[in-house]
């Protein structure tokens, strides 16, 4: 009996490996079929030729890409086109997207989600506050929120400073959680923020776990 499901379990594992890969080449497969039959229509139809060659409508495709990629930016196409709503937000020139090396330079966190959530993040950037032209004591911190397992799509929320713990940890360790407790830290090292009493530092930490 035993036998047997190890043997099933060795289908179960070789399953697992087999079928992303699958998928990717299925979905590869079906990308050059559809590229190259709308590409071969088109030299169907503006050119002379008789016989033309497999994986030239690909080509056609490749340099099609790469030319509107120029227009849209080296020219003022892309200036029009980043100020469409929504769409526009895909033909920014300016700005940086969040990449995993980023992630890795910015200090981890938790932050109250809700009440009863806490959650994991990256510190982007502090806000101060005015209310009526006057600056108030109110900081706000900017937290880049994951999503998983992407990591590097998200939402950037405007939290309070004093519900927001800085970690210790490194980044990679946040990581590790973040994907599903791929593998997780025998402690989570919370720290101040500058200049924060003992005791305000203490009474936030009770909000994160009671001591």
């Amino acid at each position: 009996m035993k036998s047997i499901k190890n043997l099933v379990g060795f289908l179960l594992f070789g399953f697992i490996f087999w079928l992303p890969v699958g998928i990717v080449l299925f979905a590869g497969n079906w990308a050059f079929g559809l590229l190259e039959d709308s590409g071969h229509g088109f030299l169907d139809m503006a050119t002379p030729w008789e016989n033309i060659r497999t994986g030239l409508g690909v080509v056609l495709w490749v340099f099609a890409f790469f030319f509107t990629g120029l227009i849209l930016k080296k020219t003022y196409v892309g200036d029009f086109m980043s100020g469409v709503p929504v769409v526009g937000f895909f033909f920014r020139r300016t700005g940086e997207a969040m990449t995993p090396d980023k992630l890795r330079s910015l200090t981890p966190c938790l932050f109250l989600y809700s009440p009863t959530c806490i959650s994991y993040g990256w510190l982007l950037s502090r806000e101060g506050v005015k209310s009526n032209d006057e600056k108030t004591t109110i900081e706000l911190i900017n937290v880049y929120y994951p999503n998983v397992p992407t990591m590097v799509t998200g939402q950037v929320f405007a939290a309070r400073k004093e519900t927001v713990m800085k970690l210790g940890n490194p980044s990679k360790e946040i990581f590790d959680v973040l994907l599903y407790g791929l593998r997780t830290p025998a402690y989570m090292e919370y720290l101040p923020w500058e200049g924060e009493a003992d005791q305000d530092f203490r009474e936030r930490v009770e909000r994160f776990g009671s001591l």
